[in-house]
């Protein structure tokens, strides 16, 4: 799962919310200089990304890219699934996607400081081209794409990414649309044990 689908997954605690999204800056057991509810969002991130790695869905999905991205095929199956997701965000949530994206960003905002500092440099260039919210366009995971393959070990193969999206894009979204349920069944599970 990518930004969105972890936000999405928090529910309501401003500071879970935080937790999630900074989950993959928040390496070992460093999440527990953090406050109890962003270290329970930071868990929640990990117990997510180990449900998505293992689950026989997300697998089919990522062997339609297996022979062009090998092992990185994990990872533009989560940026395919938060097109999903904001594709049919309606059926997930009752507040309109623009209106939760700006919620988000000024609670990122007003956590700023809490934030690593991978997190606090790629801020601003997230807030300013909304995006959370672009996902929904194909423009957008291409954009996003070409950002992660300029700063990540991520093969420099986007044009071929969006081919396979494209062509194979009834599928994903069915995928997804089967497997996301699952997903929230596991992370509303998780929060209510924090109750």
């Amino acid at each position: 799962m990518n930004y969105l689908a972890h936000l999405c997954l928090s529910g309501e605690d401003p500071e879970i919310r935080v937790g999630n999204f900074i989950g993959d800056y928040v390496k070992g057991n460093s999440y527990n200089k953090f406050s109890p509810n962003i270290q329970k969002g930071i868990l929640l991130h990990r117990r997510i990304d180990e449900f998505t790695d293992k689950h026989p869905v997300v697998k089919r999905s990522s062997e339609k890219l297996n022979e062009h991205y090998g092992r990185y095929s994990g990872i533009i199956i989560d940026m395919f699934y938060d097109h999903f997701l904001a594709v049919n965000w309606k059926d997930y949530s009752q507040t309109e996607l623009s209106q939760y994206v700006s919620s988000v960003h000024r609670l990122l905002l007003f956590n700023y400081f809490k934030l690593p500092g991978g997190v606090k440099r790629f801020l601003p260039f997230l807030i300013k081209s909304r995006r959370l919210e672009n996902y929904r366009h194909a423009a957008g995971i291409e954009r996003s794409l070409k950002i992660m393959s300029n700063y990540t070990s991520l093969p420099a193969k986007t044009g071929l990414a969006m081919e396979v999206l494209e062509k194979h894009y009834d599928s994903f979204n069915a995928e997804f649309k089967e497997f996301f349920p699952e997903v929230m069944k596991l992370a509303e599970g998780i929060l209510k044990q924090g109750k």
